[in-house]
């Protein structure tokens, strides 16, 4: 898989009082993700079954927006895998360039999803083979190369958002409207502070 979190958990006695989350990407990994097991071995369990009653709720809020995060993604990553044969990595640098029609840098793509120039080059170069992006120097520097996505590209990354906003959709339908509301408010307030830290 492209996207790997590692959770680290510190405990005492009484409580789990540090947790610390990284955030690790790959270009290709296919080796199975670890689940974790129930007692009887039978039923994998998700992040959120490392918390108890005991620990913090902000804790146990932490590890259920984790395995919720980690649910729809998995799902997601699988869809994208079985009717596009494609990666989210492959799909989050294309998301970037339809957002950019003039074409990014390899540094602004880098910093933009967060990973290093090296993967970025391992994912274009595969895009260029298959002519769904195209490298173009800048013409008053030719030393600088910018990234943009192909007329074939640009067909097959509509195809794909539109599926991959199903599928999100798809996702919360047990929520209603007023939930979705609530919900998008709640975590807005969560990133402010976190900004504000």
């Amino acid at each position: 898989y492209c996207l790997k979190f590692k959770l680290i958990l510190f405990c005492d006695n009484r409580a789990m009082t540090h947790c610390i989350m990284q955030k690790k990407m790959f270009v290709h990994n296919t080796q199975p993700r670890h689940t974790y097991m129930n007692d009887s071995g039978a039923t994998p369990l998700d992040l959120e079954a490392r918390s108890h009653s005991e620990h913090a709720m902000a804790l146990r809020l932490w590890l259920r927006l984790l395995s919720c995060s980690s649910m729809v993604e998995r799902d997601v990553r699988s869809k994208l895998r079985e009717e596009f044969a494609t990666t989210l990595p492959r799909f989050d640098l294309m998301a970037q360039l339809e957002r950019n029609p003039q074409g990014l840098k390899m540094k602004d793509l880098s910093q933009r999803l967060m990973v290093t120039g090296g993967n970025i080059t391992t994912i274009t170069d595969q895009l260029v083979t298959e002519g769904l992006v195209a490298r173009e120097a800048n013409a008053h520097d030719r030393r600088v190369i910018h990234i943009h996505l192909t007329a074939k590209g640009r067909k097959l990354f509509a195809k794909m958002a539109t599926a991959h906003e199903k599928w999100i959709v798809e996702a919360f339908d047990g929520l209603t409207d007023a939930q979705h509301a609530q919900l998008y408010k709640l975590l807005g307030t969560l990133k402010a502070s976190q900004l504000r830290a």
